[in-house]
């Protein structure tokens, strides 16, 4: 089998840092005739399976149709043990943590993931598996939400590899996520930390 699957994140948020309000809804989001293509195809072309949480799951299944047509998706939850999905749509349950399903769906051969919905991004951010990060921003502040963003238990730096801005207004950030990255800062908390504990009182 080969390596390790990469995960990466395409998502668009408010310029408040939002991805939904907090019931879930996307209106603020516009649409397809209001703005104009920003690479979310040719994202998705790369991808061989999308790894979403239960919140993301259901809002999707709101939405009436199915926005991943035969790509296989894997819905995470500790608490569901059935899956009622549209005809035609590969789902899958899974539960555990990020690293475990990292692991369970390399050994299946799938090399690109593309992870969804706050918490999912946020448990993969905090364990260093994502290491491509894709935010476009929406023109609109929606005052609260649901965040992109949340609790980590580290720094993770992120490498900028572009910016990009619309005529609609939009302004999407790329980013890369690199484990030498992640090691220099580590390696500075932890020289940092040691100092500390040397110098006497």
């Amino acid at each position: 089998m080969g390596g390790k699957s990469l995960a990466s994140v395409f998502v668009a948020t408010s310029v408040d840092g939002y991805i939904a309000r907090l019931d879930g809804g996307l209106d603020w989001l516009p649409g397809d005739d209001e703005c104009e293509p920003h690479g979310y195809d040719e994202f998705v072309a790369t991808v061989d399976a999308h790894v979403i949480g239960r919140k993301t799951f259901e809002i999707v299944l709101g939405f009436g149709g199915w926005a991943y047509g035969t790509k296989p998706v894997v819905v995470l939850s500790k608490t569901m043990t059935k899956l009622k999905v549209p005809k035609g749509a590969v789902c899958e349950l899974m539960s555990g943590d990020p690293k475990e399903i990292v692991d369970r769906l390399s050994e299946r051969g799938l090399k690109h993931l593309y992870v969804d919905g706050g918490v999912t991004v946020q448990g993969f951010l905090n364990a260093g598996l994502i290491q491509r990060l894709v935010i476009t921003r929406i023109p609109v502040l929606i005052g609260s939400g649901i965040p992109l963003f949340g609790f980590l238990g580290h720094d993770v730096r992120l490498k900028h590899v572009a910016t990009r801005s619309y005529p609609s207004g939009l302004v999407q950030s790329e980013y890369a996520i690199g484990k030498a990255v992640t090691s220099k800062v580590a390696a500075r908390s932890g020289s940092r930390t040691r100092s500390k504990s040397t110098t006497p009182p």
